[in-house]
């Protein structure tokens, strides 16, 4: 994905940065990751408190193959009806802003 594509995406939080990291970018806001974006995919940061609404919304867990068996990370797909609503994309990206606030402590 274009970076121009991912800052409108996250215009909501003000400036962010974009860093390649393993093969993709990292998405960060005030040098918090609270995003990835892997193969094309923009996967937000989620926690306990966001993990039961994103998949409530329709969101699944990223997850990678070690060993044999799937390792669960804490990033999360956006729900797609957030790509049609530019508030709805707002509130996601806040969420994922909030969960990357609380791991980071």
């Amino acid at each position: 994905m274009e970076n121009a594509a991912i800052e409108e995406m996250f215009e909501t939080l003000g400036p962010i940065s974009i860093r390649r990291m393993f093969g993709g970018k990292g998405i960060y806001c005030d040098g918090v990751i609270l995003a990835i974006e892997v193969g094309g995919e923009i996967l937000l940061k989620g926690d306990s408190e966001t993990a039961a609404e994103l998949e409530e919304a329709g969101a699944r867990q990223w997850a990678y193959d070690g060993k044999g068996k799937p390792v669960k990370m804490p990033y999360w797909s956006i729900p797609d009806s957030a790509y049609d609503d530019p508030d709805e994309m707002a509130r996601w990206v806040k969420l994922a802003y909030s969960a990357a606030l609380r791991t980071k402590k």
